[in-house]
């Protein structure tokens, strides 16, 4: 299936540059972000969800934002430029890509090689926390 293109609304979770995994929970106040790990390496991209968009599993869909650093908790509006098809602990998990402009060839490049190691890492974090299931890379569709 294509990557819905068009525009939508990120709330930023994890800036460009942090270490700081954080995820967005509901409460009954509205929601708030929360801690969920310290990452040994830096995101190497604003990393948030799309409030008013679902994922199969019912949570906030996930967004990769390109471009400069975003703050947490920060909204951007920006274009759909493709989809990262990623399997987590056997569950279809995309992720969304958005960016303000096309995305060039080393652009498309960077996520893929991110997206690829980052299932590595994910496989093995769910290990620990004794989840089961293909955690895996699948293809990015590019809009």
């Amino acid at each position: 299936m294509a990557p819905r293109l068009g525009t939508v609304r990120v709330l930023i979770e994890v800036p460009r540059g942090s270490h700081l995994k954080r995820e967005w929970r509901t409460t009954a106040w509205g929601g708030r972000l929360v801690l969920e790990y310290i990452s040994p390496v830096p995101s190497p991209f604003n990393y948030g969800c799309v409030l008013d968009r679902r994922a199969d599993d019912g949570d906030p869909a996930d967004a990769v934002v390109l471009g400069p650093q975003r703050a947490a908790g920060s909204e951007v509006i920006a274009a759909v430029r493709g989809v990262v098809r990623f399997t987590d602990a056997g569950c279809d998990d995309p992720k969304l890509i958005c960016a303000g402009s096309p995305v060039d060839a080393v652009g498309r490049a960077q996520v893929e090689r991110f997206f690829r190691r980052y299932a590595i890492a994910r496989g093995w974090l769910n290990r620990m926390q004794g989840k089961s299931g293909e955690t895996a890379f699948v293809g990015v569709e590019w809009g």
